[in-house]
């Protein structure tokens, strides 16, 4: 019986031991996923609370500077007004948050109707935010809650982004305020004003040196009036020359019955066009002819294809 009852508290030691260490190892991960969920309920609070809250003070033209333990100047915080409350948190109205760098170089300006501040210091944007990034690049977003803590910027609300000839919707986003680099998150949906819309996910947002980037290497489809195209390996999208390319096997299906595959497929959407071409080896197929060759061009506009280069077809 006292061997019984010494391997019952030898068990229990073991197992609160092995508990112990399972906590320590994800220590970080709990604190941040408790204090993140902690912030999203005072928010989702205050937003249908403080609109009824009356203020302690009111302060118009209102402008502070924000200064770390060594007096290196690390953000300025200018609204039109600026409202105290006893029991929520800080209320801005035509906010704009400018940060800056160790060198106390200017790195990023937030603009926005209003916001919030926390007592843990985080900013909460609410609505339209416009995000210029160090090199003179903007972004415009539209979400319920943006925060801005330290020297990151995240979302976990449904996110739409304002792009150049294009809308896209994601489930959240996130930023570093030193990078021109822009991840939209989780399911991603571009509508183009060309009528197209591209399906992805984890999209990245580059505007650096001048150019208007998106890109993922998510499993992408894109569909116009009358074709759908699948690709394996993702998209990249040049918005100023308007060029997409489909990367890995891809395959355009259209309501006719017929199907076309091919390798890296760009579709060019300028000047109000929609051609499909590739250079990689490319296969026709309909009901009734089986056409292979180096080459592809099709006008999805004309409907006109052209195979060229070793073309050898099969007819039934």
């Amino acid at each position: 019986m006292a061997i019984f009852q010494t391997k019952k508290i030898q068990s229990f030691i073991i197992f609160i031991i092995v508990l112990a260490a399972i906590l320590w190892i994800f220590q970080d991960n709990i604190l941040s996923i408790s204090v993140f969920e902690k912030s999203v309920q005072e928010s989702e609070f205050n937003e249908e609370q403080i609109k009824d809250t009356p203020y302690l003070e009111k302060i118009d033209n209102f402008f502070i500077k924000e200064y770390s333990s060594d007096q290196v100047l690390l953000h300025t915080i200018e609204a039109d007004v600026y409202k105290s409350f006893k029991n929520s948190p800080v209320q801005l109205e035509a906010v704009k948050v400018t940060t800056f760098d160790e060198k106390q170089n200017q790195t990023l300006t937030l603009t926005s109707n209003r916001a919030v501040i926390f007592k843990s210091g985080s900013i909460h944007f609410i609505g339209e935010v416009e995000i210029k990034t160090v090199s003179g690049i903007s972004h415009e977003i539209d979400t319920e809650l943006l925060v801005v803590k330290e020297d990151q910027i995240n979302s976990n609300r449904d996110v739409f982004y304002l792009g150049e000839k294009a809308k896209i919707k994601a489930q959240g986003m996130d930023m570093n305020m030193n990078s021109d680099l822009m991840n939209l998150n989780g399911n991603v949906e571009i509508l183009q004003d060309s009528g197209a819309t591209i399906v992805t996910k984890n999209l990245l947002i580059s505007h650096g040196s001048g150019k208007k980037r998106y890109s993922s290497k998510e499993k992408t489809q894109y569909k116009s009036n009358e074709n759908i195209v699948n690709a394996d390996k993702g998209v990249d999208i040049n918005m100023q020359s308007e060029q997409t390319i489909l990367l890995g096997d891809v395959k355009v299906v259209n309501g006719f019955g017929s199907s076309l595959t091919s390798y890296d497929l760009t579709i060019d959407q300028s000047n109000g066009g929609e051609i499909f071409k590739s250079d990689s080896p490319s296969r026709f197929q309909s009901n009734t002819v089986d056409i292979k060759a180096k080459k592809m061009h099709y006008d999805a506009i004309t409907k006109k294809l052209k195979l060229t280069n070793e073309v050898k077809a099969t007819y039934e």
